[in-house]
């Protein structure tokens, strides 16, 4: 048997092949049969540039149908796939492309020169948001349309995302083929996806949310979706009425709920409506339930793991809720310390186990023994608790981590960067709560004796080094951070002394 992710996912295929598998928000309509081919003229392609089993492709490129043709044609060849987020700037990317030393990086055309400078021996192809310009598209157009998966075994690596760490480097977690579809296999059993389904799709798919919860579920199923390259209010409420399903973060359903035509009729062909990647605000779950008559299914996850549990498809959803481990999955509350399973009821790390379970960080062994217990649970950095009706709820989370409209934000490489401008004593980031993102990043900042800054000159002192999600929305000045007598930041004073800064002006 070939545990190819692809093989998988195309023994699910329907057997007409003519079936739709996309549709684009202008109306353009891709086959089952058209991606078949394009995705086959992708992995000849990249196959003709060296990618093979064990090498690594990265790609930072805009959401479109051919960059989604990109990832199929990689797994199809055996290659590790690295998506990298568009927002990224240069000095990032350089990290990554430093760490993972992948043999191809895709980038987008306006792009080239920089990526060029950063890319080491690696091949650098172009290929535009348009799907049709750029150095890959023209290679590709020329690629047979056949092609035979590469075997692979189960634990052969087929992905690697990068989860940066609250201190040091970023982390590149190694997923393989078994992690995905595995995940895919679940999903679309516990949400019930058919052949019949059509899913809204206008997550970005650089991020694990839309490239395998959303697109893998999808092909598991035979399904098809509406590939749209963003998520625009308005344009999803005029596509709801084709869709049966819609996956998004809790930003999305915030700017839906702006929006006056959302209503019952227009979402009454909806079988599921699924939020994920930030925690889903209580209000947002009973006001959108109230408008619309759904209750949205919300699910929990991570780079490292995928899909951990869900709220049922059939039973209460529950909210400010992530429901029950998926099949197959295991998951326990444990002391930090000591690893001792805790009581229903009681608060402690969230640790996971099962076939979703990434298999260590890339080149970092002792971090990923630091991770793990002896007996195989990964420690998820997340607290938790089980309740009396066993569904798992998210009471916090370790090592200040952000989650600003779905992605993650780790406080350290922003403060880091912010303790390099000449001006600044000290500097804390933390969250606070946004009524679109869900959280906003903040920093506050101490200067040294003597010297003053604007908010606006911290701000724009990071626009070239640090992606556009993890710059601060907010910046306040202090005298100084106030510390506990052991000298550590209280992030939870600032955190409840600037709780209203995005309903108020900073002091």
């Amino acid at each position: 048997m070939n545990d190819n992710l692809f093989s998988i996912l195309k023994s699910n295929f329907p057997d007409d092949l003519t079936t739709t598998f996309l549709q684009t928000g202008s109306g353009r309509s891709v086959s089952y049969a058209d991606m078949l081919a394009r995705s086959a003229q992708y992995a000849n392609t990249l196959r003709a540039l060296g990618l093979g089993p064990g090498e690594r492709i990265a790609v930072q490129v805009g959401k479109s149908t051919e960059a989604l043709m990109t990832y199929l044609g990689a797994i199809r060849v055996g290659a590790a796939f690295l998506p990298l987020n568009t927002a990224y700037t240069p000095a990032e990317v350089s990290y990554f492309l430093g760490d993972a030393e992948p043999r191809v990086v895709v980038c987008d055309p306006s792009k080239e020169d920089d990526i060029g400078a950063v890319a080491g021996k690696a091949k650098v192809e172009t290929l535009g948001q348009d799907g049709a310009s750029g150095s890959l598209p023209e290679r590709v157009n020329a690629a047979p349309t056949a092609f035979e998966e590469v075997r692979c075994e189960a634990d052969d690596l087929a992905a690697i995302l990068y989860t940066s760490g609250t201190t040091g480097r970023a982390k590149g977690a190694m997923l393989t083929h078994k992690n995905l579809s595995s995940n895919a296999e679940a999903l679309a059993a516990k949400w019930q996806f058919t052949a019949e389904d059509r899913l809204l799709h206008a997550l970005p798919i650089y991020h694990t949310h839309g490239l395998f919860t959303a697109s893998n579920t999808i092909l598991h199923a035979g399904a098809s979706m509406i590939f749209l390259p963003r998520f625009d209010a308005d344009e999803v409420v005029s596509l709801l009425p084709q869709a049966t399903a819609m996956m998004g973060v809790p930003t999305f359903y915030s700017r839906l709920l702006a929006n006056d035509a959302l209503t019952r009729n227009l979402v009454k062909h909806i079988r599921v409506f699924i939020s994920g990647s930030a925690p889903l605000s209580p209000d947002i779950h009973r006001e959108f339930e109230l408008r619309t008559g759904h209750a949205i299914l919300e699910r929990y996850g991570m780079t490292e793991t995928g899909m951990i549990t869900s709220n049922p498809f059939d039973g209460a959803r529950r909210a400010g809720t992530v429901g029950f481990a998926l099949p197959g999955v295991e998951i326990r509350i444990t002391e930090h310390e000591s690893g001792k399973e805790l009581a229903q009821g009681e608060v402690g790390d969230i640790e996971v186990r099962g076939p979703n379970v990434f298999n260590g960080y890339w080149q970092m062994p002792e971090k990923t023994a630091e991770e793990f217990r002896d007996d195989g649970f990964f420690v998820t950095g997340d607290l938790g608790m089980i309740d009396d009706q066993g569904y798992l709820n998210i009471v916090g989370r370790d090592k200040d981590l952000i989650i600003s409209g779905g992605f993650n934000v780790y406080p350290a490489e922003i403060e880091a960067a912010i303790d390099e401008l000449p001006a600044v004593a000290e500097s804390a980031v933390i969250g606070v709560p946004h009524p679109d993102f869900g959280e906003g990043v903040m920093a506050v900042v101490a200067c040294k004796a003597g010297e003053t800054l604007e908010e606006g000159d911290v701000i724009a002192s990071l626009s070239d080094t640090l992606a556009r999600f993890k710059q601060p929305k907010r910046v306040a000045f202090v005298d100084a951070l106030p510390r506990n007598a052991m000298g550590k930041v209280q992030k939870n004073e600032l955190r409840d002394r600037y709780a209203e800064t995005f309903q108020r002006p900073a002091k």
